[in-house]
């Protein structure tokens, strides 16, 4: 059975962060899934479920996918321990209002430049002159990041001896730099679910350009040395093992007490100069009846125009 009216499914900035399985089989079951693994069968609630991350060596039901599409939860196939990402399903978003905005933003060199910005602002929570260029923004952020790591490293008493690691040699890497990647992959994950759970493309990034989760990459950078890069050096000063599971639960918790979803979601309609609460319009059981058309000369009109066979209506579309 699948779900009507979808204002009963909790909205994606009330839900729970992420759930990464590997080597599993997943089916339904009643409204939920239910993951099969070597330690037996766990029921999972997806609607309360904003991204569900499938590593290698899994096997999901069609029935499955149907559940958790109808309860809004992001599925994303991604590499061991989540550090690489594959491909993924959609959203809950019904209306494309929010992404033209973004498009027409993208699109507008002006506009670009101010949400350009602005994203740098809300990473320094600070305002900065119209004399400052892109490039001396991006000189201010490396100092920022390279600042926050010495500050981690120093609290948790982790040496870091700088961000490098060679992704086809995962295991020569020291243990922060697998810890940071594993987590950046968490945060990614989470950002690009309530991305598309909010309306908005992965892909049309302001600051990064040029990959299909370039906007996941903008927006993630908001919350990095605030959420991920704090889990994962406290899982490295505790010496947890394993350490990509370790880093996984400490993500979740970190994700959990900052609200991190809600936060997503209202930073992103912030940028966007929307101020209503965020809401999603999923709910419509009929997707065909909030259809619009586009016309060159009266821009978005209602659907459902007469075509000559009655009176029509003068909302209509010219029939041309």
């Amino acid at each position: 059975m699948t779900v009507k009216d979808l204002h009963i499914i909790p909205k994606v900035r009330d839900k729970h962060s992420f759930l990464y399985v590997e080597h599993a089989s997943i089916d339904k079951e009643d409204m939920a899934i239910a993951i099969h693994n070597q330690m037996g069968m766990t029921p999972v609630p997806c609607a309360n479920l904003a991204l569900l991350m499938l590593g290698p060596g899994v096997s999901i039901t069609h029935a499955a996918i149907l559940t958790l599409a109808d309860c809004g939860c992001l599925v994303a196939w991604v590499g061991e321990n989540a550090v690489r990402f594959y491909a993924s399903g959609v959203g809950t978003a019904r209306s494309s209002i929010d992404l033209m905005k973004q498009a027409a933003a993208w699109s507008d060199l002006t506009e670009r430049m101010r949400i350009v910005r602005q994203l740098y602002q809300m990473r320094f929570q600070e305002s900065f002159g119209p004399d400052l260029t892109i490039e001396q923004l991006r000189g201010k952020e490396g100092a920022r990041v390279r600042d926050a790591y010495f500050n981690l490293s120093r609290q948790y008493g982790v040496p870091m001896q700088g961000r490098n690691y060679d992704r086809n040699s995962w295991k020569t890497a020291d243990p922060i730099n697998r810890a940071l990647s594993v987590a950046n992959s968490c945060l990614y994950g989470v950002c690009h679910a309530a991305i598309v759970s909010a309306g908005y493309s992965p892909g049309l990034g302001f600051i990064h350009t040029g990959k299909n989760l370039s906007f996941v990459y903008d927006v993630a950078d908001l919350y990095k040395m605030e959420t991920a890069a704090p889990a994962a050096f406290k899982a490295v000063s505790q010496n947890v093992q394993p350490l990509e599971k370790g880093v996984r639960i400490a993500c979740r918790d970190m994700f959990h007490e900052t609200n991190l979803l809600k936060r997503i979601v209202e930073d992103i309609h912030t940028l966007f100069g929307k101020e209503e609460p965020f809401d999603s319009d999923a709910s419509s059981e009929d997707e065909e009846a909030s259809l619009s058309l586009w016309d060159p000369v009266t821009g978005i009109c209602q659907a459902g125009v007469s075509y000559g066979l009655d009176k029509g209506n003068s909302n209509d579309c010219p029939d041309g």
